[in-house]
């Protein structure tokens, strides 16, 4: 799969999505080194003024390895709802894929990819 495919995918997921009408704002854009390496970045604006944020450093050469990533959910007052990354702590935690809640705690999670991270603002959403 090449890196543009791979964004392709996003922007229909996010077009997907967007047909709810809770999304009231998006940006994509693909910062590619080579055509399987690169950046797939945006943010996603939503009814209530909540916003996502998301990064994947991705190589595709062989099959979809998400290198990096940051999924970061924040509500209408800038105040964190949760965040999902790899990111490398001090000390550091006993696993490498995590999520942020608002508490502070950090706990263990899979990888995500967009539609699970969609699904879980939609539903703060709609209750």
């Amino acid at each position: 799969m090449l890196l543009s495919e791979y964004q392709a995918q996003f922007a229909e997921i996010i077009g997907r999505y967007a047909q709810t009408g809770l999304i009231i704002i998006s940006e994509l854009v693909i910062d590619a080194r080579t055509p399987n390496l690169g950046m797939v970045k945006g943010a996603l604006g939503f009814a209530d003024g909540g916003r996502l944020f998301f990064t994947e450093y991705v190589d595709t050469r062989y099959r979809l390895e998400k290198l990096t990533y940051s999924y970061h959910c924040q509500d209408a007052s800038d105040r964190l709802l949760f965040r999902y990354d790899n990111a490398a702590h001090k000390p550091a935690l006993l696993y490498v894929c995590h999520k942020h809640l608002p508490s502070g705690e950090i706990i263990e999670s899979s990888v995500p990819d967009l539609s699970s991270v969609l699904d879980e603002v939609l539903e703060r959403l709609v209750l």
